[in-house]
This record gives structure tokens, sequence and C-alpha cells, in this order.
């Protein structure tokens, strides 16, 4: 058995700027801490918005924090579709080229020009547990999904290492349907 990680299964949600933030909380918002995330200093905040595609919306999207450089909105690719926006698969923070969509809060509204993906499914890992399993950080790997009645094989997986980094596979609702994953299962590193 090679190196194994717990999952986590990434609901729709996105990443506000500060200026996107108090465009749609009010001016001087900071984001509530809902629930800790796996990854050291992430938290689901209780801020939700509404996101307007060309077809229709989807209310109630959860915010992530800390606030970022720039905004990020991720799909899974049925969400994405179901309102009539097609998302690319991009690495986080990759956002130049993509399309964007409405954002509707409490206080306010944004256009956004860019910054709708679906995000490249991924590992976290620190520099120690990197090194543990075999593995560099920007290495493409494949995640072997065995303890379901859906056992599959994922291509394609980033390796995402470094400080603030901590053992964890991310996969998207799409995804964790498809194998039959939920959060904290344990999967396995398979080295191209």
């Amino acid at each position: 058995m090679g190196y194994t990680v717990k999952v986590g299964i990434s609901n729709k949600h996105l990443h506000l700027s500060q200026e996107h933030l108090e465009i749609l909380f009010g001016k001087g918002a900071t984001l509530t801490v809902k629930k800790e995330l796996g990854q050291p200093g992430q938290f689901a905040a209780e801020e939700c918005v509404e996101i307007i595609g060309p077809k229709r919306s989807l209310g109630s999207v959860r915010v992530l924090g800390p606030v970022r450089k720039e905004t990020q909105v991720e799909l899974a690719l049925t969400d994405a579709r179901g309102i009539g926006i097609k998302a690319p698969i991009r690495e986080s923070g990759k956002l130049e080229g993509t399309p964007g969509c409405k954002l509707v809060g409490p206080c306010g509204e944004i256009e956004l020009d860019h910054g709708v993906i679906a995000a490249m499914r991924h590992i976290h890992l620190s520099a120690e547990q990197a090194a543990e399993a075999g593995v560099q950080d920007k290495e493409i790997v494949m995640v072997k999904v065995a303890d379901t009645e859906r056992p599959l094989v994922f291509d394609n997986v980033l390796i995402r290492s470094g400080e603030g980094h901590l053992a964890e596979a991310h996969f998207d609702t799409d995804e964790g349907n498809a194998a039959q994953l939920a959060n904290d299962m344990m999967v396995e590193i398979i080295k191209k």
C-alpha cells in the first residue's frame, strides 16, 4: 500500500477579496468563522452569497476565508453548467481567461468579468508529508479509491505542498459522487 491521505469533498464556494467583501456585506465587513477547515487558517464563513449565471442562479453559496487577493468562485461542473457557465478546470488562483458571473450579497452586488473555475483535483501535503510520500509540489499523480462500491482511479491530481498545507485530498462534489467518496475517507497516492 502506498501513501494514503484523507478526503475533503469540496462543495461550491467562493473566496472574496476585501474590496468585494465590503461591497457585498458592507463597509468594514469581516468574515465570521462558522467552521474551521482541514487546511491551517482556512475556514467556512457564516457569510453566503447568490451566484447568478446566464441561465439561473445558485443561492446561499458559502464564502471561505480568509479573504484573498482576488475573488474566485469554485463550482463543480454540474453546478456551472446548471447556471449557464462554461467553467474551465484550473488550479486555484489561475484565473486568467476564466468566465465571470454576478455575485449578490445583502449590501450590494458585483459583476465579475472573470474568476469562475472548476477546481483541479489536488492533494495538500506539508513538505515533510510530501517527502514521506515521495512527491513534490506541482507534481501530477493518480489517486486510487478502493473502499467504496464504485472504486476508481483519478488521474491528473495536482500535489500542492509547502508551508501551510496538511495532508488532505480535495475533490469536488461531482468527483466525490462518481466514486462514492465522503469526507475523511482514505485514498492512496499512486506515482505516475
